[in-house]
């Protein structure tokens, strides 16, 4: 009876392994610069969720969340994310100032980050990182400081590390951020005005080193007039051999596929 049982508790445990081996990381786009990341062991993170942008697809829902990453207090990068912190108490991730704001609207579970601190939600690590840009939180009439902006370096074990540049312009930052953690792929602004085009988008992908860059904020207003193709030009001026992967809002695509090299 023992020895069943011993098998049964070893045979357990190999199949939970191989359950957490075979889960997919995906990153889905749900338009402007909200992401959805899929872990390896099947936890859910929302980053910037603005559900409600011009891009996204309708009646967008979650069986479950384990954390809001949000990059900086801007309304189109913070979006829901109250609200959405609310419904599943899932850890909201945002600069100090920020997080502090949220609890004023009800937020309880926060956890403050600044550049070159990390945060840690299940096997993922969140990493802040500097961003160039602004950031207030705008309640009515006034516009409340919220931090400094940040992008986020997200790892698990056995995952490729990915890079969300939040709302930036190319910094000599970026070297820094290849050296010290190799993302192999970058979600990167291009749509101008407010953050990079795709002229500095291109530069910002030399100084990373990645394989794949994932452009975000752009098309959702007139005035984001940057696109995937000026971004694929700009990088072959460059010289540069580095993938342009433009989602399709709602569309979902494996971390490792965005990772290889092709």
């Amino acid at each position: 009876m023992k020895r069943t049982l011993s098998l049964v508790i070893i045979l357990g445990c190999i199949l939970s392994a191989s359950a957490v081996r075979a889960a997919e990381p995906k990153l889905r786009w749900l338009g402007h610069a909200a992401f959805v990341f899929s872990s390896r062991t099947g936890n859910i993170f929302l980053i910037d969720p603005w559900l409600t942008n011009p891009k996204a697809p309708k009646n967008i829902k979650f069986a479950h969340v384990e954390g809001i990453l949000v990059t900086h207090g801007h309304a189109d990068h913070v979006g829901e994310a109250f609200a959405l912190a609310k419904q599943y108490n899932a850890p909201l991730v945002a600069s100090y100032e920020l997080t502090e704001i949220a609890k004023k609207h009800g937020v309880t579970n926060v956890l403050p980050i600044n550049p070159s601190g990390s945060q840690k939600i299940g096997d993922v690590t969140i990493t802040a990182v500097t961003a160039v840009h602004s950031s207030g939180y705008q309640e009515g009439d006034t516009i409340i400081y919220a931090g400094a902006p940040v992008g986020f370096i997200i790892s698990e074990d056995g995952i490729p590390t990915f890079y969300d540049a939040g709302d930036t312009g190319v910094t000599y930052d970026m070297a820094l951020i290849s050296e010290l953690y190799h993302p192999a792929v970058a979600l990167l602004p291009i749509g101008g005005v407010f953050t990079m085009k795709p002229a500095e988008a291109a530069m910002a992908a030399r100084s990373l080193s990645v394989q794949t860059i994932v452009p975000m904020h752009y098309g959702t207003f007139p005035a984001l007039t940057g696109t995937p193709a000026d971004l694929e030009r700009e990088l072959k001026r460059l010289g540069l051999r580095t993938r342009v992967v433009a989602f399709t809002p709602g569309q979902e695509i494996s971390l490792n596929e965005l990772a290889s090299a092709k």
